[in-house]
């Protein structure tokens, strides 16, 4: 994963302490770590990287208030919220489960982009493009369909290996990414057509009705807690026919839950239910895993919806 975030307090001393209790805290003295940084938010009370940390420490010392309070203090230092405050917030049950901070998104995978294909790849055994290649195969022979698409999206288009698995399946590539520096190696790639730097609702917002026949999301609604919006703008921007193929995380309940690794996994009524209020025929929906973690296998599902 992405090195660790460092918002500078902008006080000298105040960063050389967070410095001297992040070694602390590497080694495992989190009770002096903890004590450092509450003096360098006395030094400066807005340094959003300190409060941060203090709140991962105090969680890992089992000080439930304590750490909410200084995650609140993070996220008002951070208004853009950087570090992802809210979602530590949101995993200790003092908010509802919601959307992830955009500035958070694009700040983790424009850290995370220079080795983002060997650290899915090889570290987690990857094979999301793959998976939604052969779904949307299959959908297309039940139809009795050519697997060949004049115009597709590639949502969360990260460095371009959903464009790679379906290159001679598409003519004209579409890809849309929050990180601008995913978007950098993707245009690299020379895959694409065509690429903006935007989330998956605005990038689809941008696009023309009944635009595209094929829309993508390889791992990206995994970052995604409501799904009904996203797929009602696909909806819109499919022509009649066309296929929206996504994975997601899943879990045996029923909605949407927020998981250990900071990634949301939506049950299976709750997907079902998102295609059909979206206006989408489910073509297809398999329990199927995209990646592993610790190498054992995320319970997923790979979906494919059709504009009828």
């Amino acid at each position: 994963m992405p090195a660790r975030l460092f918002l500078s307090s902008g006080d000298l001393m105040a960063d050389r302490r967070y410095e001297f209790a992040r070694d602390l805290r590497l080694k495992g003295n989190l009770a002096a770590a903890a004590d450092l940084l509450l003096q360098a938010t006395e030094l400066a009370p807005n340094f959003a990287s300190a409060w941060f940390t203090l709140g991962e420490i105090r969680e890992r010392l089992g000080e439930h208030d304590a750490a909410i309070a200084a995650f609140r203090n993070a996220r008002a230092a951070d208004p853009d919220d950087r570090h992802g405050a809210t979602l530590r917030l949101m995993r200790l049950g003092t908010e509802p489960v919601s959307d992830m901070p955009p500035r958070y998104v694009q700040v983790l995978f424009d850290q995370y982009a220079p080795r983002f294909e060997s650290a899915l790849v090889d570290d987690l055994g990857y094979r999301g493009p793959a998976l939604l290649f052969r779904a949307v195969l299959s959908v297309r022979s039940a139809a009795r369909k050519p697997a060949f698409f004049e115009r597709a999206i590639d949502l969360g288009c990260g460095t371009g290996l959903v464009a790679a698995a379906f290159a001679s399946e598409v003519d004209h590539f579409i890809g849309i990414d929050l990180s601008p520096r995913m978007i950098e190696r993707a245009r690299a790639t020379g895959l694409y057509a065509e690429l903006e730097v935007d989330d998956m609702f605005r990038g689809l917002r941008s696009r023309p009705a009944a635009s595209a026949d094929l829309i993508l999301a390889a791992d990206a609604m995994v970052y995604v807690a409501d799904l009904a919006p996203v797929l009602a703008e696909a909806r819109r921007v499919l022509v009649a026919g066309g296929l929206l193929a996504f994975t997601v995380e899943t879990h045996q309940g029923e909605g949407v839950i927020l998981g250990e690794g900071l990634r949301y996994a939506h049950g299976v009524p709750c997907v079902r239910a998102s295609v059909e209020a979206a206006g989408l025929e489910l073509s297809q929906l398999k329990r199927l895993s995209a990646r592993n973690e610790d190498q054992v296998p995320v319970p997923g599902l790979v979906a494919v919806a059709t504009r009828t």
